[in-house]
């Protein structure tokens, strides 16, 4: 599989301009890489469980209950400007 990445190839799709000393480096270090996912590809991993992360991910967010919290008017009180229990507020847009 690592002889049959085409690194000119792959360098003109992404408009690279390389030298043939580049290709024939990245063509050895790209093999190289292939050649590991290749070893990759033998381990035995019949009854393993697939994972996304190293540790395990749980919902770290507390939940969401109702609790009591101030009224209108106290929300209110502190306002610059209100009308008809609403905060009023500068115009932003003309």
């Amino acid at each position: 599989m690592s002889e049959e990445f085409d690194v000119r190839y792959t360098a003109r799709l992404a408009r690279l301009h390389l030298t043939e000393e580049e290709v024939t480096q990245f063509q050895e270090q790209i093999s190289k890489v292939l050649g590991y996912v290749e070893n990759l590809k033998k381990v035995n991993v019949e009854g393993i469980e697939p994972t996304a992360h190293a540790n395990s991910v749980c919902n770290v967010f507390r939940s969401d209950e109702p609790h009591p919290w101030f009224d209108a008017a106290t929300a209110l009180a502190n306002a610059p400007r209100q009308a008809a229990q609403l905060f009023v507020v500068p115009k932003v847009i003309e």
